[in-house]
Order: structure tokens, then sequence, then C-alpha cells
């Protein structure tokens, strides 16, 4: 599902460098990338996810070579393939949970809004336990039930690949073990790929694969 060589991608101030000589990842696989933070784990993801482009080497997703892609065939990909838990959760103010849950298909071309798409929106938002909250503003939820919409919004589109930046950051544990089951369960019945980032290391004996990041990434 993903394949990464030769990775070189800087900030255009400078202060930051990631190089990364290989990583891949097989399809279907749950893996984790831990490390500290500042290192450039959130980098990575965003460059997997099209949301950044390296300076030199390829970066594969589903057999999509994102450098040769535009940024609005970037954008298309993402909506249709790729679904991302942000760690910020990157939800829009002025929309409802609901609608934010189904915004994807707001934005992406070939995405159709039906009854099926609003069903399987309430279907998450209820086993993620914000079903009584769907028509209350981002602002008016908390953190967690904010993070449970944005992963809602992650799994809606039935993406080939799910990337995960600390989903579960500001759930409780009981929340915690419900959110990674549904993560999985999704992922496993899409046979999508999960690459989470995570500090939880309570969590990395329920993934197949775990990536030291310090031994993935090549030195400045």
């Amino acid at each position: 599902m993903i394949d990464i060589a030769d990775l070189d991608f800087a900030y255009p101030r400078g202060g930051f460098r990631l190089d990364v000589p290989h990583l891949a990842i097989e399809r279907g696989a749950r893996v984790a990338i831990v490390g500290p933070s500042g290192t450039g784990k959130t980098t990575l993801l965003n460059l997997v996810a099209g949301l950044q482009v390296a300076a030199r080497g390829h970066v594969t997703v589903d057999g999509h070579d994102l450098s040769t892609l535009g940024d609005a065939q970037r954008r298309a990909f993402r909506a249709r393939r790729i679904g991302f838990v942000f760690q910020n959760f990157a939800l829009m103010d002025y929309l409802t949970a609901r609608e934010n849950i189904l915004y994807p298909y707001r934005i992406a071309p070939g995405l159709v809004l039906n009854d099926a798409v609003r069903d399987r929106a309430e279907a998450l938002a209820t086993a993620c336990g914000i079903a009584d909250r769907l028509h209350r503003h981002s602002g008016a939820l908390s953190q967690g039930e904010q993070q449970r919409v944005a992963i809602c919004r992650a799994l809606i589109t039935r993406p080939g690949l799910i990337l995960a930046d600390e989903a579960t950051g500001n759930l409780d544990p009981d929340t915690k073990t419900l959110i990674l089951d549904l993560l999985f369960d999704r992922a496993a019945e899409a046979g999508a790929t999960v690459l989470a980032v995570t500090h939880d290391h309570a969590l990395l004996p329920r993934f197949d694969r775990v990536i030291d990041f310090a031994e993935l990434r090549r030195a400045a």
C-alpha cells in the first residue's frame, strides 16, 4: 500500500529535514510509528497523504506516485482513498458534527452523498458514542467528542488507507479500546491499511508491526 524510496523533505525556512531511505508497508497491515515529539512523524503522515511533497524521492500510495500528481489530483485522491485522523482534529467550526463527518462528500469529485452514506455516518457516530451530539457545532463539543467526530470522518468513505496521528490521545482508557476496535474492524472490513503515530505504548500489542522512527529516519 505504501512504498517510500529516498525521501528527502525540508521546510522552506529551514531548521528541519526528513530523510527516509526506504519504507514499505503491505496492504491490510496495522502499523504503529513511535518516537519522540518533533522528529517528523506527523510530517511523514502528511507526505503519505499528499498534503506535502518531498523535494526528492518517491512516495507511492496504492500504486500512485504522489510526486507525479498535481494539487487537485492529490486532493481528489486523498478524499477518495485516504482517511486521515489529524492530531488537531481539523474540524470545520461552522459545521455540525454530522456535517463534519460527511464533509468528504461535499468536496470530492466522484463521491456521492446518499441515504446509505448518511446511514453509515449515523452508525459510526453511534459506535463512537456521539450519536446524540451530531447536531452540535464542533465548538460545543469536548476535545474527546471532537476527536471521535474526526475518526468518524476518516472512516466514512471506507478508505483503503487510514492515517491516524495520535487518534486516541484525548480519550479515556475504555474509549481508547472502543475507538481502536472501531478503527481496526472497519479497516478489516475494507481490507484497509492502518498507519498510526502514537505515544501510547500500551496500545502497541494491538498492531501487527511497530516502527521506531529513530531507526527509520536517516540523520541529516
